[in-house]
């Protein structure tokens, strides 16, 4: 899968945060409220902002599982839990953080998802999580994925899948044109096969339902106004580089659209986050 830079990872972190849906999140801690410890499994954990950003609607006693392709990103994960803890230590191979009223345990593994995905949930977690995974994997894989889910009846929470629906303001006469050629870029093979790209949510929400699993779907799209600039820039740059490698639209037009998302008033991005559970 390709690799994020952990400069993007924090740039991104405050937004990801400020769009997590709150009634999809309050939902899974509700389903583990009786439980007075949670072990979690959180799949290409980047830095591990899903575990900050989700911790506190879980249980006081939680065991993180971070695992990632990129042995870098998983120590710069351990690096950045230890600064936002209350206290951290070390114990054996486990960091162990106190924040608030919660005692973290966190562990980190590098795992390549799409070899070792039935080793991984043979661990058997009470939880798997991920944050803007699925849209980079394939229909094939995702529906392994829930398929072996299903088969160990375990819940799924996976937030931030991007979901296509774009919106910048003001608009540009290539908008159309960009958002294709996009899209058709996040289509290609991340690692798994051809990408879901926006279709992932739905193609795990009907593979959930077809195992019989509960699911509940909610929105979580990026709002980027002028406080979020150095995100907005930095999204329109991703977003030229991306349509520059498809060939689909001249140089010229890519400029004339960069320069005018730089300056954008605002930007809504479409995510969805899911909630899928065994009944």
């Amino acid at each position: 899968m390709s690799g994020f830079s952990p400069e993007w990872l924090a740039l991104r972190e405050p937004a990801d945060h400020a769009a997590r849906n709150p009634q999809v999140l309050a939902a899974v801690g509700a389903y583990f409220s009786d439980q007075s410890s949670l072990s979690i499994l959180d799949l290409g954990c980047g830095a591990g902002s899903n575990l900050r950003a989700s911790y506190a609607a879980l249980p006081d006693r939680q065991h993180w599982t971070l695992v990632d392709h990129d042995t870098d990103l998983l120590a710069h994960a351990r690096s950045r839990l230890t600064d936002w803890a209350d206290e951290a230590r070390e114990q054996g191979e486990e960091l162990v953080l106190t924040k608030g009223e919660k005692l973290i345990g966190v562990d980190t593994r590098r795992v390549d998802l799409d070899k070792d995905l039935d080793w991984v949930l043979g661990w058997r977690p009470d939880l798997v999580t991920a944050a803007a995974l699925f849209d980079l994997t394939s229909r094939r894989w995702i529906e392994r994925f829930v398929a072996a889910l299903a088969s160990q009846h375990l819940p799924l929470y996976a937030v931030l899948t991007y979901d296509g629906r774009e919106d910048w303001q003001p608009e540009h006469p290539a908008d159309i044109g960009i958002h294709t050629a996009f899209v058709d870029h996040q289509r290609g093979d991340k690692g798994f096969g051809p990408s879901a790209g926006p279709e992932a949510c739905e193609i795990m929400a009907e593979a959930f339902r077809k195992t019989g699993f509960a699911v509940s779907m909610g929105d979580s799209s990026w709002l980027i106004d002028g406080a979020r600039a150095d995100l907005r820039a930095a999204l329109a740059e991703g977003i030229a580089d991306a349509v520059r490698e498809t060939g689909r639209v001249d140089p010229a037009t890519i400029e004339s659209w960069l320069a005018t998302r730089r300056e954008a008033g605002s930007a809504r991005i479409g995510h969805q986050d899911l909630w899928a559970r065994p009944v």
